[in-house]
């Protein structure tokens, strides 16, 4: 059998399988060794000895070339890893004859790399949506001219034109006109923002109104746009790759296992010894542990709708202690809903809703399609509208019920009303956008919309606060104003506003150089930051194409409490690998002692390194389990169908809840038959349909919950909301009967209704919110 123990020089194997694409290679190897095992394993079943040694020496000798060039090139890189272990183990089976050990280590070499192949696979980072969106050429105006030329002739102070739902081709500032702009390809928020004749333009905004002159103040190559990929090209350049888990350990496995071996031939004189201590030295539990570990960790988030690109990815999103957050999209639902209604004297908020959702039923704008869902929500029936016309960036207008009306902007500069001046007010102080109802070019109703927290995302961030993330941030491009209130009600750490996909970038260097740094994101402006971060997270179920393109993490599913899975996946494998490594080392030392004193040849130390395999195996695939504390309360089918109605039910209440602060304003404003009969009306909605919902929640829900949330002690808070409602509700009826007695309010009544019913609002919101985020969350 000396054939078998000849192999060509280092550089030449080096050279050989260099030239072989290294998947390729592993899975060849791998089918390779299985083989010539099998094969082997067949001959000795009918006792043909010699060919059984043949073919598992074969595979010993097929597994040599590919080990000593993976050695060769590590220690080009200044490392020695486990691999050479490997290779004398292989060696030394092949010097003593012991072939069968030898065709085991080789399976076990090939399955390791092969398995770590298959979690370390990774997808480039991508820039084509970037690329994509950017424009090639721009229209240039020189006198009464208009040319098109590339983009690369643009010069500073060229005028050029901009046509509606053009990309803004340079950085510039605006000529003549107003211009109405899309820039949540820069700044990730949704909504549209106007900048005057002056004002500065930066390139990658989106014409959302009409044609537009633009005076170029740098170059397409000195532009935002531009900027914004060459900064997700460097810093995707920037992410080194992971050092294997294994051989880390390897640093002081490696020389510990070389000294065993040889302090055993040295004082036994007998080479097999030390053979027989490098076989059961043989890193198996470093080779498979940690990729099974990870593989399964990958597998795992993967049934969750959680992409992982590669081991690397998971194993730093198990080390992670910093997490950077994206508001619009990530922690917001990315899409805006209508927050309230309000209405003129004379007028209903339900009229001013349906009046605004009959003209906008036909728009695509995001705002115009809040309006229709949230007439929708409520049951409204909306009217076919005649001569529609809409101006991007202004609103919709028609003739609807032999009136001229529309739905969008007030004219800057028009005379407000006092209630549209206290509806512009609470929009200031809410952080909405406004939609302004005019008949016959009066103002009669505003319809206030505002980008919604995500209902799990409190519950998300306080998991991942369990599992080892001590630092949250908030980094948006939105207005300081609303990113605080998110990041207060969140309990975030900091809050960095109006920022740009270069500060982006700048505040996760930052970040990095204090700890293992996760980026969430799911904007095109949110690209080059997730590919700085150690770890970049997109939302891509409706992220952009360049954001999940960046990312290493992609959620595709619509759901942020994913992150929370995908985070508790990461640490749980991650620790799983790491006991499996030490584990299975540990048992090989053990094994390393008892062949160095002669009690385990070659072949039974082989087998005994399988049985540390296996263990170690089966010890990595509990990374396929998820913790049940680290999943959270699971509802039974029954208990989640009520959540769902309940759900639902909270968005059919949203009348009530106006209704109630309503009648409260207009008690501040006259305590007449009117206000009368507006809160008599709210008290038949308390009784007729919130009331009613209260009980289900109080005698079906919260019953139903309580065994996943660990026993009625969970619900009781909330239990005592119910109470306090049912309270305020008596207290209102009294005061209508006493009203009715005395034939109207005291101003002692007055006072104590009127603050009825803004404290029944308040209580009605809060609980609302609470429920949302306690317990509708648990339900997808």
């Amino acid at each position: 059998m000396d054939h078998l123990r000849r192999f060509s020089s280092v550089e030449s194997v080096r050279r050989v399988f260099s030239a072989v694409p290294r998947s390729r290679l592993e899975q060849a190897l791998l089918w390779v060794t299985a083989a010539a095992l099998a094969a082997g394993g067949a001959a000795w079943l009918v006792g043909a000895r010699g060919i059984a040694d043949l073919c598992w020496g074969l595979g010993t000798v097929a597994a040599i070339g590919p080990a000593v060039a993976w050695v060769v090139s590590a220690l080009r890189q200044h490392r020695a890893g486990v691999d050479l272990i490997a290779v004398l183990a292989l060696g030394g089976t092949l010097a003593v004859g012991e072939y069968l050990a030898g065709a085991l280590i080789a399976l076990m070499l090939a399955t390791g790399r092969t398995l770590e192949a298959a979690a370390q696979r990774r997808a480039s980072h991508d820039l084509r949506a970037l690329l994509e969106h950017a424009p090639r050429s721009a229209r240039r105006r020189t006198g009464s001219d208009v040319q098109t030329v590339p983009l690369a002739e643009v010069a500073v102070a060229d005028v050029l034109v901009v046509g509606p739902g053009e990309v803004v081709p340079v950085d510039g500032r605006v000529v003549g006109s107003t211009a109405v702009l899309d820039e949540s390809v820069l700044t990730g928020e949704p909504l549209t923002r106007e900048r005057p004749a002056g004002g500065t333009v930066r390139s990658g905004a989106v014409n959302a109104g009409g044609a537009f002159e633009l005076r170029a103040t740098a170059t397409a190559q000195d532009s935002t746009y531009a900027g914004i990929v060459r900064l997700a090209r460097e810093a995707g350049a920037e992410s080194a790759p992971v050092v294997r888990l294994a051989d880390r350990y390897a640093a002081w496995f490696l020389p510990l296992s070389l000294a065993v071996a040889g302090m055993a031939w040295l004082i036994s004189g007998s080479a097999v010894r030390a053979v027989a201590v490098l076989v059961v030295a043989t890193p198996c539990p470093l080779l498979l542990a940690a990729p099974v570990a990870v593989v399964s960790g990958l597998s795992r988030a993967s049934r969750l709708g959680v992409v992982i690109r590669d081991g690397g990815a998971l194993e730093n999103l198990g080390r992670a202690r910093t997490l950077l957050l994206d508001k619009t999209g990530t922690l917001t639902s990315g899409r805006p809903r209508a927050l309230d209604v309000v209405a003129a004297p004379g007028w209903k908020p339900a009229d001013v809703l349906r009046l605004a959702a009959s003209l906008d039923q036909y728009s695509p704008h995001v705002l115009a399609q809040a309006i229709v869902e949230a007439a929708g929500d409520r049951g409204l029936e909306l009217s076919l509208p005649a001569d529609v016309t809409e101006e991007p960036g202004r609103g919709a207008t028609a003739t609807l019920d032999g009136h001229r009306m529309s739905v969008g902007r007030l004219e800057t500069g028009s005379e407000r009303p006092e209630w549209a001046r206290a509806a512009e007010n609470r929009a200031l102080l809410d952080g909405a956008a406004v939609a302004w109802l005019t008949v016959d070019g009066g103002p009669v109703g505003a319809v206030l919309l505002r980008d919604p927290l995500r209902r799990d995302a409190p519950r998300t961030l306080r998991r991942l606060r369990t599992t080892g993330i001590g630092r949250l941030t908030l980094l948006t491009g939105d207005r300081p104003e609303p990113a605080r209130e998110i990041a207060a009600v969140l309990g975030l750490d900091d809050v960095q506003a109006e920022l740009t996909p270069v500060d982006k970038v700048a505040a996760v260097r930052a970040e990095r150089e204090r700890a293992v740094t996760v980026m969430v994101g799911d904007g095109v402006n949110d690209a080059p930051a997730l590919a700085a971060a150690d770890v970049g997270v997109a939302m891509g179920a409706r992220g952009s194409t360049a954001s999940s393109e960046a990312a290493d993490v992609v959620l595709t599913t619509d759901r942020v409490d994913r992150l929370a899975d995908a985070v508790a996946i990461a640490v749980r494998a991650r620790r799983i690998a790491v006991q499996s490594a030490l584990g299975g080392m540990l048992m090989s030392l053990a094994a390393m002692a008892a062949a160095a004193v002669g009690l385990l040849p070659p072949a039974v130390g082989a087998l005994l390194q399988e049985g540390i395999d296996v263990a170690v195996i089966l010890n990595a695939l509990r990374a396929l389990r998820l913790d049940r504390a680290a999943r959270g309360p699971a509802l039974q089918p029954a208990a989640e169908a009520l959540v769902h109605r309940l759900a639902a039910e909270h968005e059919d209440l949203q009348d009530v809840l106006e209704a109630v602060r309503d009648a409260a304003d207009q008690l501040s404003d006259s305590s007449g038959p009117k206000a009368l009969t507006a809160v008599g009306e709210v008290h038949r909605l308390l009784t007729e349909r919130l009331l009613p919902h209260e009980d289900a929640e109080e005698h079906q829900l919260y019953p139903a919950l309580a065994p996943a949330l660990g026993g009625p002690e969970a619900t009781a808070t909330m239990s005592r909301a119910h109470t306090e409602i049912e309270r305020l509700t008596r207290r209102i009826a009294t005061h209508l009967e006493l009203a009715a007695a005395e034939g109207g309010l005291t101003l002692e009544q007055l006072d104590d209704l009127r603050a009825c019913l803004y404290g029944l609002h308040s209580v009605l919101r809060l609980h609302f919110a609470q429920e949302e985020e306690t317990y509708f969350s648990l339900a997808p």
